[in-house]
């Protein structure tokens, strides 16, 4: 097992819950083992002093632990049984301990892919910007018209494009649940391009059923958009090229679903109850402090 596999592990719940007894089976054995290295040396130092003086070996002090017997560790394994069930109180001390520790690391993995790729999550040249395309804050929703959360997100963005006049709003389609999705998304771009996006984005996360290309037709005909260029854009490198590069942004950012928002860099995973008034909280505190990235 490599490394990286171990911490990926460990970033799941599960994980750490294991993860916790063994580190204290482990640091009591290497304590016990270090305890009897010492009595070893103290021994060896009443009888041979003229070798007290050198250190034990680099090799000796890390096979300490083997050192210790079946049934030594039969002996260490029930102190640790007795304690955990005596104090399970520890258990959840180390696990926050180290959720938070895993959290942090994950923040600073994701800052940084954050910052490596801010061109192309809040200066795009082809994703739909509504909103004011000047603002002074950006969003970004990465989102699919198949994803029922997304649908019911909706009704907070909305709110939110018109009561922030400051707010340049960022759509990125991501189409991941259906090749419905893919099919909606490139309807969606191709009506961007005769200035019809906001309309059919609208529509379309207001209407029910399922979204592919006949239910997304249809919503583009009624906003009022030029049929016969649309199914020609459809078809266009450029949509394409959208799509495939939303894709490989997400797998940067490590997003695995939808909706996904980006107040700057601060992030709103999913579709909280409450996504008006923690994306209207985080408007603010970018205005009064700042995106380093953005």
């Amino acid at each position: 097992m490599t490394f990286a596999t171990i911490v990926e592990a460990l970033q799941s719940k599960k994980g750490v819950a294991l993860f916790v007894p063994a580190v204290l089976l482990v640091s009591l054995t290497l304590a016990i083992g270090q305890n009897e290295s010492a009595r070893v040396s103290t021994a060896r130092a009443e009888t041979a002093p003229s070798a007290a003086a050198a250190p034990a070996p680099t090799g000796q002090r890390t096979m300490v632990a083997e050192a210790v017997s079946p049934t030594q560790r039969k002996e260490i394994e029930a102190i640790v049984k007795d304690y955990l069930l005596s104090n399970p109180e520890i258990m959840l001390e180390i696990q926050n301990a180290l959720e938070a520790k895993m959290d942090k690391l994950q923040a600073e993995r994701t800052a940084a892919v954050i910052k490596s790729n801010a061109p192309e999550i809040f200066r795009p040249a082809f994703s739909p910007v509504v909103g004011n395309a000047k603002g002074d804050v950006p969003i970004v929703e990465f989102f699919d018209y198949n994803c029922g959360y997304c649908k019911r997100a909706f009704g907070d963005v909305a709110k939110l494009v018109e009561k922030e006049k400051q707010v340049r709003f960022i759509l990125k389609e991501l189409p991941i649940l259906s090749k419905g999705s893919e099919e909606a998304a490139k309807v969606a771009l191709a009506a961007k391009m005769q200035g019809k996006y906001w309309e059919f984005h609208r529509a379309m996360l207001e209407s029910q059923g399922q979204a592919n290309e006949a239910s997304a037709l249809r919503v583009a005909e009624k906003v009022g958009v030029d049929m016969p260029r649309l199914k020609k854009d459809m078809a266009s490198p450029q949509v394409q090229k959208e799509i495939d590069e939303t894709r490989a942004l997400a797998t940067k950012l490590g997003i695995q679903g939808t909706p996904h928002f980006m107040v700057a860099d601060r992030i709103i995973p999913g579709a909280p109850e409450n996504l008006l008034e923690r994306m209207s909280s985080l408007v603010a505190e970018v205005r009064k402090e700042g995106c380093k990235v953005c």
